[in-house]
C-alpha cells in the first residue's frame, strides 16, 4: 500500500469578529404555481355518448341521425372551434342543402372548406360515388333494360351529377342485360371522340349485340341538338352494317330525359 501524501496539518481559528454576527432564521415561502387556464372541450367526444353519431348509429340505427351526422361520421375530426358535424354542415350549406348539389362537388372543391384536407374530401368524394353506384346496381344483375325508363334511371344514376357534359355507351347482350358500361369521353364530344368505328369496335369486344348511346346536357335541357342527331344517325348506319343495333340514344337533362327511339328518330 502506497503512503499517503504528508499533507501538513493546518488548524484554522474564525476570526473572533464572526462570533458576534447573530445570523436569522432564513424562511422558504412556498410559491404556489398557477393554474393553467383550460379551454372548454367543444369535440364530440365531450358530448354526451348517446348523443355522439357513431354511438347514436349504434343504438338507434342509421335513420335516426341527421344528415349532417352522417356526414360528420366520415370526416371523423374537426378543426379549432368546429367539430366534424360544424364542418359537415358548413359543406351542406355549400350545397344549399342538397346531397345531388354535394355529389357534383370535386375534391378540390370541397377541400375549400376550411378543415377539409385532401384525405377527408377523398373519404367524402368516395362516400358519393358508392350511393350513386348503389341507385344503379339493381340493374346489373336482377333486370334488363327493356325500354327507354329503364336505362334512363340507371344512366341518370351514373352520370347525373356530373357538371360538364359526359358522353357514354351501354353494351347489351342478347337478353337485354349490360355486358359492360364504358364513358367514351367527359367535358363535351366531338365526332373525332365519338367515332362509330371505335364504339362498334369495343361492341365486338364484349359480345354485344346492342347498344344504348347517352349523354348528358349539364343546361338542364334534355332537347337534342344537331350534333346529337348527326352522331345518332351515322352510328345508327354503321352498326347496321356490323348487325350491332343502336337501341336508342338517351339525353339526359335535370328533371327529364330525351329518347330518340321513343320519338321515332331510330329508323327500323
Amino acid at each position: 500500500m502506497q503512503p499517503s501524501y504528508p499533507f501538513p496539518q493546518i488548524k484554522y481559528e474564525v476570526p473572533h469578529f464572526f462570533s458576534d454576527v447573530k445570523t436569522a432564521p432564513i424562511t422558504w415561502n412556498r410559491v404556489t404555481p398557477k393554474k393553467k387556464f383550460k379551454k372548454p372541450k367543444t369535440g364530440i367526444n365531450s358530448w354526451e355518448p348517446a348523443d355522439r353519431p357513431r354511438e347514436r348509429l349504434l343504438l338507434k340505427g342509421p335513420q335516426a341521425l341527421s344528415t349532417a351526422e352522417l356526414l360528420a361520421i366520415f370526416i371523423r375530426t374537426g378543426r379549432n372551434k368546429a367539430n366534424a358535424v360544424d364542418l359537415a354542415q358548413e359543406l351542406l350549406n355549400a350545397a344549399n342543402n342538397n346531397l345531388h348539389e354535394l355529389g357534383k362537388f370535386s375534391v378540390k372543391k370541397l377541400m375549400k372548406i376550411k378543415g377539409i384536407g385532401v384525405a377527408k374530401a377523398i373519404t367524402i368524394a368516395a362516400a358519393l360515388e358508392l350511393t350513386r353506384r348503389k341507385e344503379s346496381s339493381p340493374y346489373r344483375k336482377k333486370d334488363m333494360l327493356n325500354n327507354s325508363l329503364s336505362a334512363a334511371n340507371y344512366l341518370r344514376a351514373l352520370i347525373k351529377d356530373n357538371s360538364q357534359e359526359v358522353l357514354c355507351i351501354l353494351y347489351l347482350n342478347q337478353a337485354g342485360h349490360i355486358n359492360e358500361f364504358e364513358i367514351i369521353n367527359q367535358g363535351g364530344f366531338t365526332s373525332a371522340l365519338a367515332d362509330p368505328r371505335v364504339i362498334l369496335k369495343k361492341a365486338l369486344e364484349t359480345d354485344a349485340v346492342s347498344i344504348i348511346l347517352c349523354h348528358n346536357h349539364p343546361s338542364g335541357s334534355s332537347q337534342p341538338s344537331k350534333a346529337d342527331r348527326d352522331l345518332t344517325a351515322r352510328l345508327h348506319a354503321a352498326g347496321r352494317i356490323l348487325d350491332i343495333k343502336l337501341l336508342d340514344h338517351i339525353i339526359i337533362g335535370n328533371e327529364d330525359y330525351f329518347s330518340f327511339a321513343d320519338s321515332g328518330l331510330l329508323a327500323p
